[in-house]
C-alpha cells in the first residue's frame, strides 16, 4: 500500500513493540476498572448504527475530515472530504481502502484490524480481547485494547465522554509509537442506512442516511 494511503487509514495497525504486549499481560484491573469495563461493553453493544462528522490527525500531523457511518455488526464507511481522495469501507469481513487520485484499492481482513473489535456482533472486553490499560480524567474515560491471540495486530484506545457514556474518539499506536487519532462530532445514533452505502463503488450521498 502506498505510504500516503497508510497515513490516511485511521483503523489499520502496524505491529506494536514487544514491550507493549508485555505491559498488556501485566495490567491488573481494579474493581472500578471492572465496573467501567462492564459499562463500556454495555454501551458499545447498545450501539447499532451511528453517523458522525470525523476529524483525523495522521502520524505526520496531516488533518483530514469527513463523514462516518457505522452499522454493527461489520459495516462502516469513512468518506473523506475533498481534496482528500480517500474512501474506507468495511463490509463482508473486509476493510477496503480506495484512493481515487491514484486509482488504487487495497483491502485487509476486518478481523486483522482494531475496527473488527468495535464492529463485532457482540463486543466483549475479555477473552479474545485483552485490556492493556485504563485512564480517567474529569468527564472522560479511556480503555486500551489488543487482540489476545495476536497482540501484534496493534493497539486500539477508545475514549469516551462520561455521564452519559459516549464514544468520542479512538487512537491507533504503531510500532514507531506514531499515533493516528480520530475524533467524532455531531454524533447521530439510531436509524437505518441504505446497504449500498457500504459498497466502495457507491458515491457520497447528497443527504443524510438515518
Amino acid at each position: 500500500m502506498h505510504r500516503r494511503a497508510l497515513l490516511a487509514l485511521p483503523l489499520l495497525l502496524a505491529t506494536p513493540r514487544p514491550a507493549q504486549a508485555q505491559r498488556a499481560a501485566g495490567f491488573q484491573p481494579t474493581a472500578q476498572d471492572r465496573a467501567d469495563l462492564a459499562r463500556i461493553e454495555a454501551n458499545l453493544n447498545s450501539l447499532r448504527t451511528l453517523k458522525a462528522h470525523f476529524l483525523q490527525v495522521a502520524p505526520d500531523g496531516g488533518i483530514s475530515e469527513g463523514t462516518a457511518w457505522l452499522e454493527r455488526p461489520g459495516r462502516m464507511r469513512f468518506q473523506y472530504n475533498p481534496p482528500a481522495p480517500f474512501l474506507l469501507v468495511a463490509a463482508s469481513g473486509l476493510l477496503v481502502f480506495h484512493d481515487s487520485q491514484l486509482n488504487q484499492t487495497s483491502n485487509v481482513f476486518l478481523s486483522q484490524t482494531p475496527l473488527g473489535i468495535l464492529l463485532a456482533d457482540k463486543v466483549m472486553l475479555s477473552g479474545d480481547v485483552t485490556v492493556t490499560g485504563m485512564e480517567r480524567q474529569p468527564g472522560q474515560i479511556q480503555v486500551s485494547l489488543v487482540r489476545t491471540a495476536s497482540p501484534s495486530d496493534g493497539t486500539l484506545t477508545l475514549i469516551f465522554a462520561d455521564n452519559p457514556l459516549t464514544l468520542r474518539q479512538w487512537t491507533v499506536l504503531d510500532a514507531q509509537r506514531k499515533e493516528t487519532r480520530v475524533t467524532l462530532y455531531n454524533v447521530e445514533l439510531g436509524g437505518s442506512f441504505d446497504p449500498a452505502l457500504f459498497n466502495v463503488a457507491t458515491p457520497l450521498p447528497n443527504q443524510g442516511n438515518g
